[in-house]
């Protein structure tokens, strides 16, 4: 038998759980800094290492010779702190609106909205609260920096990030639409750093379609898990309406266009040299490494396949790139 053949014996009771809150999860509703635990586990914060260094490399790839470094280390910080806050209002978002269709799966009833643990409300509040942080860290782009463009974009990059926890529900491209919310972290970066460096640095819009594809592979791979939940209750993904077969060889073909993209931004940007291009061999090995692990031990090498070597293959690059441009 396959890997991916294999079926677990609590799929079944998913179909007996119910889409109320606390009967899903079992548990009771947390209030005062219990409830901020509990958004803070269930979005896991430390999954920000899959965008975050990219974000930290297109601000190196914006950085000026003649900017100091203090000024830079000063934007570099606001731009730190609008990711978390960015991703925070994102994975808030998904968990509200997938809080009815989680608590039917085994496999996420008992995050903190779909278990009742946290009620809507609080979650509207916990998204009011991102916005302005959000919007207040932008501003700070203009009042110390003089760069309006943070301050412009804020509201439309929110309601992009939002946009994503919706596509499963009409299309299978949603696997994409999750790429290309983390792929907007090195333009953004960018544009907060500064704005004409989009003209000149044509390696970004490489790094962006490179994060846009590999991030659609392993979301690919990650909702292989969630095939049978996907097709009883009618959700799009490329698993759930082309097969597993199909659906890991199309995750395979996207993580080869990443990899070309990686070719192509190293090709473009004369000022990552031979770090940044030796640290693509390691990456190559991760991402097959990765492919095998799945082949291998399906459902089972989830964990490792999807959190550990993508995890790595972000840090690589984005302490390789940033080496190379700092000592170019």
């Amino acid at each position: 038998m396959r890997p991916w053949d294999e079926r677990g014996s609590e799929m079944s009771s998913s179909l007996t759980a119910s889409s109320g809150g606390i009967a899903a999860g079992g548990t009771e509703p947390v209030r005062g800094a219990a409830a901020i635990r509990a958004v803070a586990g269930d979005i896991k914060l430390s999954h920000s290492v899959f965008a975050m260094p990219f974000a930290v490399l297109g601000a190196f790839l914006a950085r000026s010779a003649d900017e100091s470094w203090g000024r830079f280390v000063g934007k570099l910080g606001l731009v730190v702190v609008c990711m978390v806050i960015a991703r925070t209002w994102a994975m808030v978002v998904n968990r509200l609106a997938d809080r009815k269709i989680d608590a039917v799966n085994p496999r996420t009833r008992r995050r903190a909205f779909a278990s009742g643990r946290l009620s809507a409300g609080f979650g509207g509040l916990v998204l009011v609260g991102c916005a302005a942080l959000f919007a207040a860290a932008c501003s700070g782009f203009y009042f110390f920096f003089g760069n309006a463009w943070p301050v412009v974009l804020a509201i439309p990059v929110l309601g992009f990030l939002a946009l994503y926890s919706f596509t499963k529900r009409f299309t299978w491209l949603c696997h994409l639409f999750v790429g290309l919310a983390l792929a907007i972290s090195p333009i953004a970066a960018m544009i907060a750093i500064d704005p004409s460096a989009l003209g000149r640095v044509q390696a970004v819009y490489w790094l962006a379609g490179m994060v846009a594809v590999w991030v659609a592979g392993f979301d690919v791979i990650y909702s292989l898990q969630d095939i049978e939940i996907d097709q009883r209750d009618r959700l799009w993904s490329i698993p759930s309406r082309l097969g597993a077969g199909a659906a890991i060889w199309i995750s395979r073909v996207l993580h080869v266009l990443a990899f070309a993209g990686l070719l192509m931004a190293w090709r473009v940007e004369p000022r990552l040299g031979w770090i940044f291009g030796a640290a693509l061999v390691p990456v190559a090995g991760l991402l097959i490494a990765e492919h095998i692990v799945l082949a291998s031990r399906g459902k089972a090498g989830l964990d490792m396949a999807f959190f550990t070597l993508n995890g790595v293959v972000s840090c690589v690059l984005g302490v390789a790139g940033c080496i190379d441009l700092v000592v170019n």
